[in-house]
Formats: structure tokens, C-alpha cells, sequence
């Protein structure tokens, strides 16, 4: 037999606040459109005026309000998934992963002079839950209730609906177990028939129209009825939160060397901090963490590169460089390391390392602390381009350490690993050269 589904929009001019009764406008709107709703009938219901009506607002902080939500939406994450200067993607406490955790500030009304978000329904199976059985005790009538919200797709331009909480109807159909037009057994198929739902729900409404509320009829109603989390992949099933493999190598092959920095756009300290913390990830000996990284004030970055330069400048000379030559070179390192937003020392601490009495295993202890700051180094400009930012690490500081911990006023235990300026890529800086093929049979090496 042949099915035929209708999808009815059921607009309403009510503009929804704290406490208003969602049920008696859905009725409301359904008359109006002249629909009496029937037994198997499903209501998709914009999350919107679930979170208007469950008052599931906080205030903005000031500022930029593209700015402010990514602030409010960063407070209210389980798990950050994606931070880049484009936008914010994180994890609900629901499970939800979406731009900025669904997190709304188009037409709600502002209080107390603030400016306000919307979040997403604490409990939106429970929100579900209460239209349904709002719709049963004013009707008599059975009807499923999906509420939805629009979501992005890994990969896929443009949004659609999604259901985040779902009472009365089926979430998921799972044909596993069954099998193909031609016997073959289906292993895998589990079809989110929410979410069509509530995709097939958005073809006949806009953002602008005014139609929180519309009527699907013809679905289904002999399957079992689930819930929103039904839809949430369990974490341990979910390879797009980790990205497999070759999210790993993609994330390191696209690390370079970046010279030329935008100086009107500085480093903010959420990715800063990130870059950092994955730098306390590397292997280090004797379970320590010996890495440090000084982020110096324009006084001191002045005052410390004045000083290399001195010594810069000797030591060149005492090589017998030509002085044009010297300030060639003092001129290209200034370029980058004065001009970067901002520069970062890394030391790596030998206070943790073992003492022998003979020189062999005292430069073999040393090494392997220097061996883990190149590990620790190598993880913080891994991270910081994946936010998008640019890193040079240039190797100055480990030419003169003297120098640098006497500026610093640092203890001798302390080894500088270089400098790393750090900044957003100007335009100018133009594509990244390409790198030479890597012939692994010649790093690879068996015997």
C-alpha cells in the first residue's frame, strides 16, 4: 500500500515568554489552520519556545555579542569539541554537539536592560513529555511530540532540524536483524526517524514565519516510542570525537612555520592556555614535567633581545662575519621575534634529573629532559595551528643560555629551548611552501 505523510504548518503571532501556556497556543494554532489533531499524529515543536516558556535564559556578558555567546555557550559545555576563530563547537550536558551548545540570542526579549541567551531546554525529553501529556488531558488524543532544533553536519553545508527530546513517537527505527531486497542480512541499519521528522518539519517554515508548531500525519504509529537520548551516540562508538588516525596526522602535517604576523589581531589566552596544557602531555623522564614557557611583557622581550643581540654580534665577529652580514641577520631574527604579538620562551627544568658521577650518563640524563622539551614544543605549535594561529620557533635562546637566564634572572638548572612567536598569520605572509616528499624507506630504516 502505498503511505502518504502530510507536514502541515501551524503558525501563531503568540511571542512567547516565562510561564505562557505552550499547549493552549499549539491548540490555538492548530484551529486556526483548521487541523483537529488525531491519534498517531506527531507535533514538532521549535525549542525555542519550549526554552521562552521554561525561562532557560542567562544574562550576555558585555561586550561583542558574537564574543559573549561563545563565552556563555563555553560555561554551560560538558566538552569543548572544536575552538576556532570561526566558531565555537561544544558539547551539551545532553550530549548534543553543536555550534556554539544551540546557545540562541535572536528575538529574545532583554531584561533588566541585559541582553539575554537562550539556552537549549534543561530536559528536553521531559519538555516532550509534558506537551504530550498536556495535548492527551486537553483532547483525549494520542500524539507524539518531538522538540527540534537546528543543527550543523560534520562536512555537509547548511543547517536542518534535529530532534532533541521526543515522547509519544518512535526516535530510532533499527532494522538490524532483517534483511535486503535481495536476503542479505542488515547489520548496521538504524534509521533516526526523529530527526527526519523533524527535518521533514522545517521544509514548511522559516526562522521568520512565525510557525513553532507543525503537524506530521501518516507516520508510522506501530513503532516502539524512544527519546531524545536514544539519538546520542555513546562516547565509546563515537569516532568523530577523536577523528580516527588521520585526524592526528592532518592536525601535525598542518603545523608550519609562520614569520609574518597580523599585528592587529593578538593571541587570546583560551587557545594559548590549550597550546600549553597540550605541551604537558609530552614524555618526560622520571614522571616529571620539566617543561616551563615564560610569556614575556614588551619590556622584557626588549630587554632580553637587546642582550642576545650583544652577544649575537660577538660572536659573529669573533667568527670574522663581515658587519654587513651580521646585520643582515640580526635584522631577519628582529622581523620576527620584535614584531610577533607574542613571544614565548620554553625552558625545560633540570632540577628532576638524576646525578652520576661521570660525564657520559650526566650529558645522557640531560639529553633525554632536552629530548622531552623538543616533545612538549613540538605539541604547542601543533595546537596552536589547529586554532589557527602561526608559530616560529627560532633556536637563539639555546645559543646563549647565560645571557638568558641572566635577564631573566633564572637559575642555572634552567636550559632555554629557543623562542617561539606566536601570532595569527598575516595576509601577506601569502601560501606556506610546499614541503619535499618524505621517502620513509630513507627514515625507516630495519636491521
Amino acid at each position: 500500500m502505498t503511505r502518504r505523510i502530510e507536514v502541515v504548518a501551524l503558525p501563531t503571532d503568540v511571542r512567547f515568554g516565562p510561564g505562557d501556556d505552550l499547549v493552549g497556543a499549539l491548540l490555538d494554532a492548530a484551529a486556526d489552520a483548521g487541523v483537529d489533531l488525531r491519534d498517531g499524529d506527531v507535533v514538532c515543536v521549535a525549542s525555542k519556545v519550549v526554552s521562552l516558556v521554561e525561562d532557560a535564559t542567562v544574562p550576555l556578558p558585555d561586550g561583542d555579542p558574537r564574543t559573549a555567546r561563545r563565552e556563555v555557550a563555553r560555561a554551560h559545555a560538558a566538552r569543548i569539541v572544536a575552538d576556532t576563530p570561526g566558531v565555537l563547537v561544544t558539547e551539551t550536558t545532553h550530549g548534543f554537539v553543536s555550534a556554539n551548545g544551540g546557545i540562541d540570542a535572536s528575538n529574545v526579549a532583554d531584561t533588566d536592560e541585559r541582553a539575554r541567551a537562550l539556552l537549549l531546554p534543561s530536559d528536553p525529553d521531559a519538555s516532550a513529555a509534558r506537551v504530550r501529556d498536556g495535548l492527551r488531558a486537553r483532547t483525549g488524543v494520542e500524539v507524539g511530540v518531538i522538540v527540534t532544533d537546528t543543527f550543523g553536519r560534520p562536512w555537509r553545508l547548511g543547517q536542518t532540524e534535529v530532534a532533541l527530546g521526543v515522547a509519544g513517537t518512535a526516535a530510532v527505527r533499527d532494522e538490524r536483524g532483517g534483511t535486503d531486497l535481495d536476503g542479505a542480512l542488515l547489520e548496521v541499519t538504524e534509521a533516526a526517524v526523529a530527526d527526519e521528522v523533524a527535518g521533514a518539519a522545517d521544509l514548511v517554515r522559516t526562522k521568520a514565519s512565525g510557525t513553532p508548531f507543525v503537524l506530521v500525519r501518516g507516520l508510522d504509529a506501530t513503532s516502539p516510542h524512544g527519546t531524545g537520548q536514544d539519538l546520542v551516540r555513546p562516547a565509546d562508538q563515537d569516532l568523530f570525537r577523536t577523528g580516527g588516525p588521520t585526524a592526528a596526522e592532518a592536525a601535525i602535517g598542518g603545523r608550519r612555520t609562520v614569520r609574518l604576523f597580523d599585528p592587529a589581531r593578538p593571541v587570546p589566552e583560551g587557545p594559548l592556555h590549550a597550546a600549553v596544557a597540550a605541551a604537558a602531555t609530552a614524555p618526560a623522564p622520571h614522571h616529571t614535567r620539566p617543561w616551563r614557557v615564560l610569556r614575556l611583557a614588551d619590556t622584557t622581550r626588549a630587554r632580553l633581545l637587546d642582550a642576545m643581540a650583544t652577544r649575537w654580534r660577538q660572536d659573529l665577529a669573533g667568527d670574522g662575519t663581515d658587519p654587513a652580514v651580521i646585520a643582515r641577520r640580526l635584522a631577519r631574527s628582529d622581523a620576527v621575534l620584535r614584531a610577533a604579538p607574542t613571544l614565548l620562551v620554553p625552558f625545560v627544568t633540570l632540577d628532576g634529573a638524576h646525578h652520576y658521577p661521570d660525564e657520559r650518563r650526566t650529558t645522557g640524563e640531560r639529553d633525554l629532559f632536552v629530548l622531552s622539551g623538543g616533545a612538549a614544543l613540538q605539541n604547542l605549535q601543533v595546537v596552536l595551528a589547529a586554532h589557527g594561529l602561526g608559530a616560529a620557533w627560532i633556536s637563539s635562546t639555546a645559543f646563549c643560555p647565560d645571557t638568558v637566564r641572566e635577564v631573566l634572572e633564572l637559575p642555572g638548572t634552567w636550559q632555554p629551548l629557543g623562542a617561539v612567536a606566536v601570532g595569527y598569520p598575516s595576509p601577506e605572509a601569502g601560501s606556506p611552501r610546499p614541503r619535499p616528499p618524505v621517502d620513509v624507506t630513507e627514515l625507516l630504516l630495519d636491521r
